[in-house]
């Protein structure tokens, strides 16, 4: 048995913002819509919401609520519940992933009141050897050059949150 799917990061965002509160997609949008408080993280527009939550449901991770007049709402399933706070505690792979799926990873988790500490410290730890290699290799090129700045961002970042 798969522990949790494989959701892109849009759903993974929908199925968290389901988990805070039941919601219909058009709300869902609004709240990831680029001038709100997760949108300034990562913007994800009404058809990808929508797209998201039938493959939540196909998944069963959420599951059709209550339909009102012109809108059905969607709520977190247990299954999903349990999924969404892996996901939340997982620390990403990659120095890349840090400017969008660890920050929106720890927004959520600041929504929901949780302590941030944990992953935090997981996060650092998870990437520690990329940035101290990263640190010391003499670059090769602008790209390498590029790495190296948002490896010292990063640990910068996290050594800030106190990890």
């Amino acid at each position: 048995m798969v522990e949790d799917p494989s959701l892109s990061l849009n759903e993974w965002v929908v199925l968290a913002l389901v988990g805070e509160q039941q919601a219909h997609g058009f709300a869902l949008a609004r709240e990831l819509a680029p001038t709100s408080d997760l949108g300034r993280v990562l913007t994800v527009h009404r058809p990808l919401v929508y797209r998201a939550l039938a493959r939540l449901v196909e998944y069963d991770l959420s599951e059709p609520g209550d339909a009102g007049p012109k809108r059905r709402t969607h709520r977190i399933t247990p299954k999903g519940r349990r999924a969404r706070d892996r996901w939340l505690e997982r620390p990403v792979d990659h120095v890349r992933d840090m400017r969008i799926e660890f920050l929106v990873k720890l927004r959520l988790n600041e929504r929901a009141g949780r302590n941030t500490s944990r992953l935090v410290a997981a996060q650092h730890a998870q990437l520690a050897a990329t940035l101290d290699r990263l640190e010391h290799e003499p670059p090769r090129d602008v790209v390498d050059r590029w790495r190296q700045h948002n490896a010292a961002a990063v640990r910068d970042f996290l050594a800030d949150l106190g990890g």
